[in-house]
């Protein structure tokens, strides 16, 4: 919905004082949510490669800080793209941490507990709290989405039975699920598969899928230096 529209639906005028009003008087932006009722996720902290070297070690440090058990460095070319939060406040020069903690419809206690102390260690780190109580950052798994490439999408509408669960290691051309079409009972099963090797950082959690739906992303491990010099 990002960057919003002034005259246009309720959720489209929030964004859009988000984005022209609240984001200019942001010294930092964190995003606390999960993956809805869609999809679930291993928790993860996500940011995107910045526009200069230094801009993406600020927000690597940042990502170091909050202390997800995942950290996660999107190009921004998957999710959403130019119409998402992080799009809007990379534009702004905003620094930006984005987390998804659960998913499913659930209320996950982990990933409260990572975002209340990921939170307080942030402002902490950036001089908001210096004196609050907090406890040392676990260390923090680099990971990346490497293009659209880690998105897998329903190509039918029907019933989604996976085949994989999170947090499983997968190959390019492993059978990630079938769709069990709904729109003819005669008609076979559509496997879907992997175009990628990866970790299975989300999966849907609903058995029903329209065409589009996100089914799995995939994250590979990154090397940190790599990224600050991206």
């Amino acid at each position: 919905m990002f960057p919003g529209e002034a005259n246009g639906t309720p959720t489209q005028m929030i964004a859009h004082y988000v984005t022209s009003v609240l984001l200019s008087m942001a010294d930092i932006v964190i995003d606390l949510h999960s993956g809805g009722r869609s999809l679930s996720y291993l928790p993860c902290c996500l940011i995107r490669v910045g526009k200069t070297g230094a801009e993406t070690t600020r927000l690597m440090e940042l990502l170091q800080v909050f202390g997800a058990p995942i950290g996660s460095i999107s190009d921004g070319s998957g999710g959403g793209g130019a119409t998402t939060l992080s799009a809007v406040t990379q534009a702004l020069g905003v620094p930006t941490l984005t987390t998804e903690l659960g998913g499913g419809g659930t209320f996950s206690t982990t990933g409260e507990a990572i975002a209340s102390q990921g939170i307080y260690r942030v402002l902490k780190h950036i001089g908001v709290l210096p004196n609050a109580e907090t406890i040392p950052a676990p260390p923090v798994r680099l990971m990346q989405v490497a293009g659209r490439g880690a998105f897998t999408y329903a190509p039918i509408h029907g019933i989604f039975e996976p085949a994989v669960e999170l947090g499983d290691t997968v190959d390019t051309g492993q059978t990630a699920g079938f769709i069990f079409p709904v729109d003819g009972s005669q008609k076979p099963a559509e496997e879907v598969c992997f175009s990628q090797p990866g970790l299975v950082a989300c999966r849907r959690a609903p058995a029903l899928a329209a065409p589009g739906d996100c089914l799995f992303k995939l994250v590979t491990d990154v090397g940190a230096m790599r990224v600050a010099s991206t």
